[in-house]
């Protein structure tokens, strides 16, 4: 049995009487303290991250307080260890303090001595955790901002999110357009979660038969059905211990939905042909393109379902409501190919950029991802129908006559040029060939501001 988190002693003796002497020293000063006979298997009981410290005599029969010291370093080294000692045990209380003992006691001690020990160790302890949870925390934001490109504020409150969520036990409901990225979503998941040690296994309803989704999910004994000739484990089974992403949910019938109810309430998978019932430890993270509250208010889907699922909705925007954040996207994809291929990076010219800018992407992420692939393999950078003729179908996109048309594809290119790092506007006005009085002007026009490029000195403003 694990040893619970509100212990913050453990307390090892072979002495009764003494053990319990200390015991009650450390418990009237409002420390739990659990005590051992002896330090056999006590590794075991402990997590890397119990908050507490251990207290062990050194000479004990079968493990010695110095064995138990090198096994608690074994899983973790900043475990605080104090160690109590004989009066002829000092040279070896030395020796285990080398080893990494946080103190040791030499008997008779007085009861003051321990706890003050037993307190700076506990505070060390809090303050080793919490740094922990911070590298951890920090990391985690990192590993978002790797896979989760972009800047703009959708971008930065669905980062936000991922993480509250993360560490919970909550199934997810992702709602997203195809390709906005609902599995690089729900893997960030699963990765940043307590469960990123077990399995992760996707699987999308809409690419299954009918006739097979049910084996798929939920599996079948020899027999269930003609062709069943051995068991089958389902993905719900075979994801136990981890997650379970479920992509295009809405595709799944009105039957299997029935299933998926019950599994999510019960957390138990029964299979086909089956009549045992399989307790699951499983995290449930569904996506979906499509209204569902739409779809089941016109039957189409379980009413009872969607409330199930959408406790903890997460909605990805589209790429076309983040503003910049294609450009940079762009830019790690297509460094990522050009890595790939082991080819030099292409620089973006105004015209593209403002291009980028301007395009809709209905394919989302997954679109721009093709769209940057082939520009790092040198090929045109064409999307869609604007393809043999990118500057006016940025120009044609644009609602509005000829002139509010030229205006909106000048602040395009001034805006994309602008997300580039430059030293001054004296270099910003160098690259869009035009004289510093002209640029000024039109950043006033525009409202557009020099601040907001990548990088700029005062210097020569």
């Amino acid at each position: 049995m694990s040893i619970d988190n509100q212990i913050q002693v453990v307390l090892i003796d072979d002495d009764p009487h003494l053990r319990q002497a200390l015991c009650q020293t450390l418990d009237l000063a409002g420390l739990n303290v659990l005590t051992l006979g002896e330090a056999t298997g006590l590794t075991a009981r402990l997590s890397r991250d119990w908050p507490g410290v251990v207290v062990s005599d050194i000479r004990m029969p079968g493990m010695d307080g110095l064995e138990l010291l090198t096994e608690l370093h074994g899983l973790d080294p900043e475990l605080p260890v104090l160690l109590i000692t004989g009066h002829g045990d000092v040279p070896l209380a030395v020796q285990a303090m080398r080893a990494g003992a946080y103190d040791f006691l030499e008997k008779p001690f007085a009861s003051d001595a321990l706890l003050d020990s037993v307190r700076r160790a506990l505070a060390l302890r809090r303050l080793v955790l919490d740094n922990r949870s911070l590298r951890l925390a920090l990391s985690d934001r990192q590993q978002l901002s790797t896979r989760l490109v972009g800047h703009s504020p959708q971008m930065l409150r669905l980062r936000e999110q991922i993480g509250a969520l993360a560490a919970t036990r909550a199934d997810v409901l992702i709602l997203g357009e195809t390709g906005a990225g609902k599995e690089v979503v729900a893997r960030a998941l699963h990765d940043l979660s307590n469960r990123r040690s077990g399995p992760f296994v996707a699987i999308n309803a809409g690419a299954l038969a009918e006739s097979v989704v049910e084996s798929e999910l939920f599996g079948h004994e020899p027999g269930a059905f003609t062709g069943a000739q051995k068991r089958r484990i389902g993905k719900f089974e075979f994801a136990n211990g981890g997650t379970l992403f479920l992509d295009e949910i809405e595709s799944m019938s009105l039957d299997v939905q029935v299933k998926l109810l019950r599994l999510l309430q019960e957390r138990v998978v029964e299979r086909l042909g089956g009549n045992q019932l399989i307790p699951l430890d499983i995290r449930i993270i569904a996506a979906t393109k499509e209204d569902l509250r739409q779809s089941a208010d016109q039957g189409r889907f379980r009413a009872d379902l969607y409330y199930r699922l959408n406790v903890a909705p997460l909605r990805i925007p589209p790429l076309r409501e983040r503003g910049e954040d294609a450009l940079m996207l762009f830019q790690h994809f297509a460094d990522e190919a050009s890595s790939r291929h082991g080819l030099p990076l292409h620089e973006l010219q105004p015209g593209q950029r403002a291009l980028l800018l301007r395009h809709s992407w209905p394919g989302n992420v997954r679109e721009l991802q093709n769209a940057a692939e082939r520009f790092a393999l040198g090929l045109e950078l064409a999307l869609d129908a604007t393809a043999d003729n990118p500057a006016a179908g940025v120009l044609t996109s644009t609602p509005g006559g000829l002139s509010e048309q030229v205006e909106q594809f000048e602040k395009s290119l001034i805006a994309a040029e602008l997300t580039r790092p430059h030293s001054s506007v004296r270099s910003l006005a160098e690259a869009l060939g035009i004289p510093r009085k002209t640029l000024h002007d039109k950043l006033r026009k525009h409202g557009l501001n020099f601040a907001d490029s990548a990088s700029h000195s005062a210097d020569d403003e």
